[in-house]
């Protein structure tokens, strides 16, 4: 075997001890190998670009790339490994679907920057209107912040102008009928400059001189409103031009765009789609070909060891179990036999007493009230 061929089967996770004795599954697991080291790779660069995008540093992003694509290998290594043929396909499915569905879960986490990276450009154009309309929102923001004080700026300015207008309108009016009144078109219909003319004249004089009055008076409040209005006009422009782009250029944004673009082109989410269908594939293959396969002579040799340990860790065991049973049993049946000795030997004592106390009566004379007091002093003396 190469160096590469050696690579590729530390990378499958199986025993090479084992597979030296199964030779013709060599380039299978070598093929399960390449898979795993790829897939690592793969989400070495994915994680490496998503990175830049935070940090938009290289070298951090290679740095933290690299650990995150060993994580991933070691992660599928041992997903692989740990999946072991049996021979009964229903029994095999079960036991690798949860290591399908981390598989499935470690290939879209791989694929969404991968795809960030092809549709770079379709996403820097979303991006710039994204930016866009963000600017339009704090406009409209910006603009209603100051758009209440225009606008009772604006009223004031109103309310001044509607107030001269009314004057002016009814000196106006007053001027006219005096006229009318003068030249016989209005008011009494006769052609002369008498006392009614004289009183028109003199309301339409003094509806003059109010006006005039009033305007002084307005003019300069109305050049105050309108320099307040130009102001608050120039801030608010001003504010606008100092007013930057929102900066969309992180991981978060360049995920939203995809999704807005998604929504609006067919080719752009089937292209998604079959990117991830992708990855879903090749970071899967290895599990369904261990699954749908039969069984090699790489998993009899690995059933046969396993089983041979298995049968050694319960002889061991059950040889452990049955020593250690045999020995409380012994100690069991050496404390009756001792218990009973000791019940045996207290009994012959006992006896060997009582026949060397009858033999004492039968030798000694006494009478029965010594031998009662005797047996009280014993008593006594026993308690």
């Amino acid at each position: 075997m190469t160096q590469l061929g050696n690579f590729f089967i530390f990378c499958s996770g199986c025993d090479k001890n084992i597979l030296k004795q199964s030779p013709t599954e060599f380039n299978k697991y070598a093929g399960i190998g390449a898979t795993v080291f790829f897939t690592g790779l793969f989400a070495m660069v994915a994680s490496s670009y998503a990175l830049f995008t935070v940090f938009n540093n290289v070298w951090a992003s290679v740095a933290f790339g690299l650990m995150w694509g060993l994580l991933i290998f070691n992660l599928d290594r041992y997903i692989v490994s740990s999946l072991k043929k049996k021979g009964n396909i229903l029994s095999d499915l079960g036991m690798a679907m949860p290591r399908i569905v981390l598989a499935v879960i470690i290939s879209i986490v791989i694929s969404k920057p991968l795809e960030l990276k092809i549709f770079e450009t379709e996403i820097n154009a979303e991006i710039i209107s994204m930016q866009q309309e963000k600017r339009k929102e704090h406009e409209l923001l910006l603009k209603s912040r100051y758009e209440a004080d225009i606008l009772k700026v604006d009223e004031e300015i109103a309310t001044l102008k509607n107030d001269i207008l009314a004057l002016r309108t009814n000196k106006d009016a007053l001027k006219q009928e005096a006229l009318n009144e003068a030249d016989g078109t209005g008011g009494s219909k006769i052609r002369n400059m008498g006392p009614i003319y004289k009183a028109k004249m003199l309301a339409a004089t003094q509806a003059e001189t109010e006006y005039q009055a009033k305007l002084g008076e307005t003019n300069p409040l109305l050049a105050e409103k309108e320099q307040r209005k130009k102001t608050l006009l120039t801030q608010r422009d001003g504010e606008m031009e100092k007013m930057e782009f929102a900066a969309l250029s992180g991981f978060a944004s360049r995920m939203e765009a995809p999704s807005r673009i998604s929504a609006t082109s067919q080719a752009v989410f089937v292209a998604g789609i079959f990117i991830m269908l992708l990855f879903i594939a090749i970071e899967t293959a290895p599990m369904f070909v261990k699954v749908i396969s039969d069984r090699s002579p790489y998993d009899f040799l690995l059933d046969k060891i396993e089983v041979e340990v298995e049968m050694d860790h319960k002889h061991i065991t059950t040889m452990r179990k049955m020593k250690v049973n045999n020995a409380l049993d012994l100690e069991h049946q050496i404390r009756l036999h001792r218990n009973a000795d000791l019940i045996k030997a207290e009994n012959e004592l006992f006896s060997h007493a009582i026949l060397n106390e009858v033999e004492d009566l039968k030798k000694n004379t006494h009478s029965l009230r010594d031998y009662l007091q005797r047996g009280r002093i014993l008593k006594d003396q026993t308690l």
